[in-house]
């Protein structure tokens, strides 16, 4: 959830061992295969031969078009936002690596050894120490905080094979490790088509929510263009280890084998919409494992919208509805000790997926296994916060509601051939495998069929009632048990007398697994330079 701005354990190596079991099939990269076009710029030293350059901002800044940075493995305490006083402060344009030329590619020569790192110079890579850390410039008095790499409306950039840490939060849009920015709170995109892979984001230091790291690999105000995100970790955000959102419902992306674990959420999407396709991943050890919502405040336009572009058919579900999230996995999402702070503080812990006041989307076999609240939970969202961008409640399909603000029911989701196992054993009323909420009356039915179900559905007879989506419900399909215990979780509301809901003791900041997978070749495409020569490293 992006509102922050304004306003059973699965341990590391046993996630990258289930993991390894989905990944044999994924591509090696998403940046382009072959061709020889444009200059690389090298960074660092690679086995004795140096490099152009000494920061990888120096060669960003060099490439033209067209252009390869090859980065050796180093610690590179970029400082590019430290060096200036950055001049986009309101749209997020600053980073320790700042990219605005269009068409360049970014890639390391070993993911776990080329490390874009926000701690101070002389400081240990990654360090957690309190005094190695960097909070950015100063402005009216206050740090901005920092970014690590941004890509800042420059179209067709690639970023692959590396890590970012420890670019923490502050008073500005600031906090995100790898980010493709479009112009933030912008309401236009201002970027297209991007890619990334063999990313790693993480922060190993926690210092308070004020500073604490935001998002791991984040996109917003950018779409489409044959945007893919691929071979993707990231750990220890206080929103999202992962964000795709701002993109006028025209989003245009496919996601697959990441791994998203230790943040308050481990995807966030707020209103983002059209053709989103998330699969074969993994969302484990979360607060609350994967968060979809709609809201009138922040990164508009509501509501989220899975629905095809242009009324356009997805060759995946044969309907109208683009946004799907498939085969995947949503394990032990039962952490409230990691970092949360704005929005995403109300994911509801235990909570495998929850799809909150979404339109369109489709939710079709994945597995949902040892989530201790609920499996997968379809709910409304619930915004008091002033629209934004000339949005009304009403016009953006909300209904006012007292004591709620502008609520957004689920509507038109389908939840089928999912399979879920050992959900819901904090044992408060409700907790199971999969629930709905649906406040209002008179709006399309979501639907659910084919799912393998071991523990308790609310209500009961979801299947046998809904089984196709879109028919007009008539009255509202809210049962209070169910309701009482997602505002408890949630923090909307007081829980009722015997509810119990695991709450923060103190924040636990996990270090990287060791063995993500690198890059196979990471001179795959690469034109022929000291280091790639004939597409492989000399």
């Amino acid at each position: 959830m992006h509102a922050r701005r304004r306003f059973r354990h699965l341990g590391a190596l046993s996630v990258v061992a289930l993991l390894s079991m989905t990944m044999l099939s994924a591509c090696s990269s998403s940046s382009p295969s072959s061709g020889s076009s444009g200059k690389v710029l090298t960074v660092g030293t690679y086995k004795g031969i140096k490099g152009q350059f000494t920061t990888i901002q120096a060669a960003v800044s060099a490439a033209k078009p067209g252009d390869w940075v090859l980065v050796a493995p180093g610690d590179y305490k970029e400082a590019d936002d430290l060096s200036a006083t950055p001049t986009h402060v309101d749209r997020g344009g600053f980073g320790g690596v700042l990219v605005t030329t269009s068409g360049i590619h970014i890639r390391g020569l070993s993911r776990s050894g080329v490390i874009v790192d926000g701690t101070k110079p002389g400081a240990p890579a990654c360090s957690s120490n309190a005094s190695d850390q960097q909070y950015g410039s100063v402005q009216d008095g206050k740090a901005i905080g920092r970014n690590g790499i941004v890509v800042y409306k420059a179209n067709h950039v690639s970023v692959d094979n590396l890590t970012v840490c420890n670019f923490l939060s502050g008073s500005a849009d600031s906090g995100n490790q790898v980010w493709w920015n479009g112009g933030a709170d912008s309401d236009k995109i201002g970027l297209h088509g991007y890619t990334g892979s063999y990313l790693s984001a993480t922060s190993s230091f926690y210092g308070g929510e004020s500073t604490a790291a935001t998002y791991g690999i984040f996109s917003s105000a950018a779409a489409g263009d044959g945007a893919h995100w691929t071979q993707l970790y990231a750990s220890n955000m206080n929103d999202s280890g992962m964000y795709v959102g701002a993109c006028m419902q025209v989003c245009g992306i496919t996601i697959d084998h990441v791994d998203m674990e230790y943040s308050a959420l481990g995807y966030s999407g707020t209103n983002s919409g059209g053709a989103i396709v998330i699969e074969d991943s993994l969302f484990a050890n979360n607060k609350d494992g994967f968060d979809t919502n709609t809201q009138i405040r922040s990164d508009p336009p509501a509501p989220q919208n899975g629905a095809c572009p242009n009324n356009g058919i997805s060759p995946i579900t044969h309907t109208h509805s683009c946004w799907v999230l498939r085969h995947n996995v949503f394990a032990n999402n039962n952490n409230p000790n990691v970092p949360q702070s704005g929005g995403a503080s109300y994911g509801p812990v235990g909570t495998g997926m929850t799809l909150s006041g979404g339109h369109n989307d489709t939710v079709i076999n994945n597995v949902f296994k040892n989530n201790d609240a609920w499996g997968f939970l379809m709910v409304p969202f619930p915004d008091s916060d002033s629209p934004s961008f000339n949005q009304t409640c009403t016009g953006a399909g909300g209904v006012e509601t007292p004591g709620l603000g502008c609520v957004f029911d689920p509507i038109n989701d389908k939840l089928a051939n999912n399979t879920f196992v050992s959900n819901g054993s904090f044992g408060n009323p409700t907790n199971g495998d999969f629930g709905q909420l649906a406040l209002n009356a008179n709006e399309p039915s979501n639907c659910f069929s084919g799912n393998h179900t071991t523990g308790a559905v609310t209500p009961a007879n979801l299947e046998a009632k809904y089984p196709t989506c879109g028919v007009k419900r008539a009255a509202p399909d809210a049962p209070a048990d169910l309701l009482n215990q997602a505002l408890c979780n949630t923090g909307f509301s007081s829980c009722p007398a015997g509810t119990i809901y695991p709450r923060v003791t103190q924040i636990v900041m996990h270090p990287l697994p060791k063995k993500l997978a690198t890059m196979p070749n990471p001179c795959q495409g690469v034109p022929d330079s000291p280091w790639c020569k004939g597409g492989s490293l000399s």
